[in-house]
């Protein structure tokens, strides 16, 4: 699995976003959409795809730069940054193209539940593990 941290790249076209380290402090001037495709090259076989600029803000995942990545490779992008309901976890699989959701600060912080979400998930018939004895 490779992580990739990106950002909205600013100083350039619309739709393009920039590999950063250090929490987002550190840019590397690489191009995100490029620096998936390459890792996936190498070998990667799963990509966890944080939006930087959304991160910790609960504004939704970022469905464009998880559909410009999970359009071009052929493995299993995990979509993190930006969270806020379940909604956005159905979005980010619907519109961002997403095989899987990560959230962290709305569980911790119990503004939502695990179960919630999931249920969303299956009531938007996307595929989601639900505990025994729970219907879909």
């Amino acid at each position: 699995m490779v992580a990739i941290d990106a950002r909205i790249d600013a100083g350039v076209v619309a739709g393009s976003w920039e590999v950063v380290v250090k929490g987002g402090r550190e840019p590397t001037g690489i191009d995100a959409i490029e620096w998936a495709r390459r890792v996936v090259d190498l070998g990667a076989g799963e990509l966890l795809v944080t939006s930087i600029d959304r991160d910790g803000t609960g504004a939704g995942f970022d469905t464009d730069l998880l559909r410009a990545i999970s359009s071009i490779v052929a493995v299993p992008v995990i979509a993190s940054g930006g969270a806020s309901g379940p909604d956005d976890f159905v979005r980010a699989i619907r519109d961002g193209g997403a095989d899987a959701v990560l959230a962290a600060s709305i569980f911790h912080r119990d503004v939502h539940s695990i179960a919630a979400v999931k249920a969303a998930m299956a009531a938007a018939g996307l595929p989601v593990r639900l505990p025994s004895g729970v219907a879909a």
